[in-house]
């Protein structure tokens, strides 16, 4: 039993090891984001919104039946139902009918909402899928920044373990006397700097960390990190079509393009349907009702001989009695209850029909304002085409000048390095002073932090061009 805790024990402990150093991948965190992303989710919840609304228009286009039941009791002066005399009694009635209602024709407007519910759901998935290109690319531009912060803090920390070096050199030169103390402080300020630089690094990766995980939905900020891979440089063959080719593409494939087309349909169809108020509408209805009563019923009758007659009046002129039989009913128990129901139900139905004559100008002003909003979404949709192209060319023209940027900033790094190698040499041998030594490695740095930063940048737009192209967001090369 002991043993089979301690396995049970190490087992958990592994587990919980494992998920605190999981190291995310750039492709699990952009289809985790696409999973768990607010944005995403809230995206998802308009698609079922339509979903509704087109099950609302399919109801429209069914019979309506409704059921009522009532059961009440009447105490006090009320008319006896059998009698119809009033009196002073509690009596218990009940009803029930059903009823039923069908629009037969009401300017074909249910249709025509069925259809514009159709379109709503299909504009819907055309806004899902932006939000979530948008999203991958949220993420993509967030994970690369974190990397570059990890990799910016590995190039001040080799830089610091050389200044270090140089230190340590340069305090036991100074102790013989060969180089001058300003050296010494010249480079103990430096190594300071580098200190303060690679804490405000440390800090970066965190907060940048912190911003990726909140992208993706994820609440444990303190065991969330990234997988430290240098990541190449693919699909730069995309830059090699020309960009009249990539708007044309980006024109059947991009989102932005189909939710205008998509909106404007919407307008349309709401004319369509605005206009049908102008028509009569024809319906149908048919109800079923009943009632049953705890009233007693008559189950005999006569002549009372006691007092056979009763009077009612007089004649005016001759101040004759009108006298009339003195009838008695014996009252009973009420029928069986369903008896009731059968013998007291009935039946209505028949058509409605209504014509519009005048309703203060609101069907031909609905009208209106439908088609000004079919005119609002043709300028949105030439203004979403004209933004398209023009955020085409701002991506093809930042990624072809971020691929010039990125070449340039590997021949400025290799050409600083070696400059660096020469100022090192020069300062191990006494020809150049700590000044000048300091200023060539703090070229260096910049120059490799540089190179970082270009190439990211250059990996990040490279994307943003291949979504244009419109290869789907599953299909990017990382």
């Amino acid at each position: 039993m002991k043993k089979f805790s301690i396995t049970i024990f190490l087992t958990l402990f592994c587990a919980i090891l494992n998920a605190q150093e999981k190291q995310w991948t750039l492709e699990e965190c952009v289809n985790y984001a696409l999973e768990n992303n607010i944005q995403v989710k809230q995206a998802e919840l308009d698609v079922e919104f339509s979903d509704i609304e087109r099950r609302d228009a399919i109801g429209n286009l069914i019979p309506n039946i409704n059921a009522q039941a009532s059961n009440s009791w009447n105490t006090g002066l009320t008319q006896n139902v059998t009698t119809g005399i009033l009196q002073n009694q509690t009596v218990r009635n009940s009803s029930y009918n059903i009823t039923a209602g069908l629009t037969l024709f009401d300017g074909l407007r249910n249709f025509k909402q069925l259809q514009r519910a159709r379109m709503s759901r299909l504009a819907s998935e055309y806004s899902l899928d932006k939000m979530r290109d948008d999203i991958a690319l949220f993420v993509a531009d967030s994970y690369l920044q974190v990397l570059f912060n990890k990799q910016n803090l590995e190039v001040l920390r080799s830089q610091n373990d050389v200044t270090q070096q140089q230190l340590d050199r340069t305090n036991e030169l100074v102790d013989a006397g060969v180089l001058p103390q300003g050296d010494l402080l010249e480079i103990r300020a430096t190594n300071a700097d580098e200190e303060q630089r690679i804490i405000l690094a440390e800090n970066q990766i965190r907060i940048s960390l912190i911003g990726l995980a909140q992208l993706l939905g994820i609440k444990d900020y303190q065991n969330f990190n990234i997988a430290e891979r240098d990541y190449d440089i693919l699909g730069s063959e995309i830059l090699g079509n020309q960009i009249d080719d990539i708007i044309s593409r980006a024109r059947e494939e991009r989102s932005e393009i189909k939710i205008a087309e998509a909106n404007r349909s919407l307008a349309e169809q709401d004319v369509a349907i605005s206009k049908g108020a102008y028509l009569p509408s024809l319906g149908a209805f048919f109800n079923y009702n009943t009632r049953e009563s705890g009233q007693g019923r008559i189950i005999s009758g006569g002549v009372d001989p006691d007092d056979p007659t009763r009077t009612i009046g007089f004649v005016q002129e001759t101040n004759q009695l009108v006298v009339t039989p003195n009838n008695i009913a014996t009252i009973g128990e009420p029928l069986p209850f369903f008896d009731q129901l059968s013998n007291n139900d009935g039946f209505s139905y028949g058509f409605q029909l209504s014509i519009p004559v005048l309703n203060g100008f609101a069907a031909r002003n609905s009208v209106r304002r439908s088609q000004i909003n079919v005119r609002r979404a043709e300028y949105q949709l030439e203004q979403a085409e004209l933004d398209l192209e023009s955020n085409i060319y701002q991506a093809y023209t930042d990624a072809n000048g971020a691929q010039k940027a990125y070449e340039a900033a590997l021949v400025a790094a290799e050409a600083q390095e070696k400059a660096f190698e020469y100022a090192t040499e020069r300062y191990d041998v006494g020809l150049t002073n700590a000044f000048d030594f300091s200023q060539a490695k703090a070229r260096y740095e910049n120059t490799q932090v540089e190179a970082l930063r270009a190439k990211y940048d250059y990996i990040f737009k490279i994307k943003v061009v291949e979504l244009y192209f419109g290869i789907p967001v599953g299909e990017l090369k990382f």
